[in-house]
């Protein structure tokens, strides 16, 4: 299957053409897509798209850059919402310290309580993280000890200090469109080490388009060129590149019916 495990089809960017963008996903093969949660103010949003179509799933959580705008959120209430029909994971959430949109202890907090409603809940944690390796690393390796939780290091950039610490931890790691520019060779000798079965792929439209596409919005439809440049970078048959991560995804968001045969 091809699927694309992290979209943001409820952005403006789509306002125009939403159901085209949609329909040439599934023009291009693109089977299974998971609408990405990133503030509860569009949530109903999030969710509608979910209810709407057999094929999108979705998360319920809050960024890091939006953490400042809710410092109340607790785990029930992420627990509470993840009760919906078709939510599949928690996130996504984490830590930005690149553009620092929110204080970097709020950040913290409001990463934690996601946690905690994927500790509860079972689902697995969508986790963004950017210029935070050290911090990251602690709190993931902190909060594991405390009590395990499944995670997703999603359109994993940052370094391989984090990466094989995650990795210890079990972590899942997602490949996007980044390893397809010219000047990420760090993200491909890191995505040549990755743990092989916790491997899947995600284009995160409307932003950071694969080559061909770059400087576009970014679509759905343009996974199959992320797909491409893993099985290049793993020395994996385009065949085999989607088996595995198909495989992976299914270990992962293992709320969503695994089909027969995979």
């Amino acid at each position: 299957m091809i699927i694309d495990s992290h979209v943001n089809l409820h952005a403006p960017q789509f306002d125009e053409d939403r159901d085209a963008v949609i329909a040439r996903a599934r023009e291009a093969g693109v089977q299974l897509m998971v609408e990405i949660s990133d503030k509860l103010s569009t949530f109903e949003a999030t969710h509608g798209l979910a209810m709407a179509h057999d094929d999108i799933w979705c998360t319920v959580g809050v960024h890091p850059h939006e953490a400042k705008d809710y410092t109340d959120l607790t785990a029930a209430r992420l627990v509470e919402l993840a009760g919906r029909p078709r939510v599949v994971g928690i996130g996504e959430c984490g830590l930005d310290f690149h553009y620092d949109l929110s204080p970097r202890e709020e950040q913290a907090a409001v990463f934690r309580q996601h946690i905690g409603a994927a500790r509860l809940t079972g689902l697995p944690l969508v986790v963004h993280t950017r210029e935070a390796d050290d911090v990251m690393a602690a709190v993931l390796e902190e909060e594991q000890a405390r009590a395990p939780f499944k995670f997703l290091m999603h359109c994993y950039t940052s370094g391989p200090e984090l990466a094989e610490r995650a990795a210890k931890l079990g972590a899942w790691f997602s490949v996007s469109g980044i390893a397809t520019f010219k000047a990420a060779q760090e993200v491909r000798d890191i995505v040549a080490v990755m743990p092989a079965d916790r491997i899947i792929v995600e284009t995160d439209c409307p932003y950071l388009a694969p080559i061909p596409h770059r400087g576009r919005r970014n679509e759905p439809a343009y996974v199959g060129h992320v797909l491409d440049k893993l099985a290049e970078i793993r020395g994996w048959s385009r065949e085999e590149a989607e088996d595995r991560t198909t495989r992976a995804f299914f270990d992962l968001f293992d709320r969503i019916p695994r089909p027969e045969g995979v």
